[in-house]
């Protein structure tokens, strides 16, 4: 017997955190025979990604009130027409536009509503509305997930009030992830690295949250770290010290996490789940981290965790891991922290189980909803 789909809905399909764990999960759980099918209101490189893997999807893409309204009625048609086992909502837009398909289609006993929270301390002013329009909703799934510790108790501070929330920590594909002399060696001949040179790797959009400025500031005082900055809108950046490079979006994160030496994760706030920080952790890169969301967590001691918003601890903490005489082997063990901890396998795993749908006890599907 075929298990009923899984349909997620999420806000875009671009590169960021929630969207590469959106493939890594429909992958593992269409693999598993468990179909997977993905609504996004607007698309991104990821939907060719999604669609290469056999996962169908839709882009909705509304425009102003008369399209979110035309949009709400064409998921609640779809959720009717294909009786979803789940509806998995990602990200503030997705899980409310998820909640109110659900409801339009008369809110079926037999599809299971789930929201995903993919942050913690968010900033008001950019997100204000939207957490208030959700907390006052909270309570219509039958479980609100999380991908870390501080996301779910950010929200439950701001007043969520779920019927159940469950904590799933992201999952990193280490066989992807993972140290290669050959693409180290390729990837700084390519960027002009020398072969001694101790080489941080800063992943991320620019975004106040991300604290670019921060890290720049910190690597102006340590010279004798190279600092890679990736990630789309870097490139605009000027007046950046000699020994920092901004290369903009990179398609190519495995090969860079695998020439460089130490990840740093610089965030101000906002992070939930660092996927930067676990990548280059299962790369062997020594971790250099804010403690920001769940980081101290992901670490658990294999790396340098720090204040937010402390250029100068920053550099002290850049400095220290450049000059561990034990840089290797920490790196290999904090690769061994993040294959243990967090796979890929674990995160499907825990979903399924969020979902009240066990691998291996209930293949049909989940329940009705208690």
């Amino acid at each position: 017997m075929t298990p009923p789909p899984v349909l997620h809905v999420i806000s875009g399909l671009r590169t960021g955190g929630a969207e590469t764990m959106l493939v890594a999960l429909t992958r593992t759980l269409q693999a598993r025979g468990l179909p997977q099918a993905v609504v996004a209101l607007s698309g991104g490189p990821n939907e060719a990604v999604l669609r290469a893997a056999g996962i169908p999807v839709q882009v909705l893409a509304p425009r102003g009130l008369p399209g979110a309204a035309a949009t709400l009625l064409a998921l609640a048609r779809r959720i009717r027409a294909t009786r979803p086992g789940v509806v998995q909502g990602w990200l503030y837009h997705g899980d409310l536009f998820a909640a109110a398909a659900h409801r339009l289609a008369g809110a079926p006993r037999a599809t299971r509503l789930a929201w995903g929270l993919r942050n913690s301390d968010i900033d008001a002013a950019r997100y204000g509305r939207l957490l208030a329009l959700a907390r006052r909703v909270s309570g219509w799934p039958d479980v609100v997930i999380a991908n870390s510790r501080a996301g779910a108790d950010f929200h439950l501070a701001q007043g969520y009030r779920p019927r159940r929330l469950a904590v799933v920590p992201n999952g990193i594909d280490t066989d992807t992830f993972r140290p290669d002399r050959a693409a180290r060696a390729a990837v700084r001949a390519e960027l002009g690295a020398t072969c001694g040179a101790v080489v941080a790797v800063h992943a991320a959009r620019l975004d106040p949250m991300k604290d670019h400025a921060g890290l720049i500031a910190a690597a102006g005082a340590v010279p004798e770290v190279t600092v890679w900055l990736a990630g789309a809108g870097t490139e605009s950046l000027a007046g950046l010290p000699p020994n920092v490079r901004a290369l903009g979006r990179r398609d190519d994160l495995p090969r860079l996490y695998a020439a460089g030496d130490l990840v740093v994760s610089s965030s101000a706030f906002g992070e939930g789940f660092s996927n930067a920080l676990a990548e280059g952790m299962a790369c062997g890169l020594v971790a250099v981290a804010t403690d920001v969301g769940d980081a101290a967590a992901i670490l658990d001691g294999h790396g340098h965790v720090l204040p937010p918003r402390d250029p100068a601890a920053l550099a002290a903490a850049l400095r220290a891991a450049a000059a561990r005489p034990d840089r290797a082997a920490a790196g290999l063990a904090g690769r061994a922290r993040i294959a243990a901890a967090y796979s890929v396998g674990t995160m499907a795993d825990r979903f399924q189980a969020a979902w009240g749908w066990a691998e291996g006890r209930d293949r049909a599907g989940p329940g009705p909803a208690p």
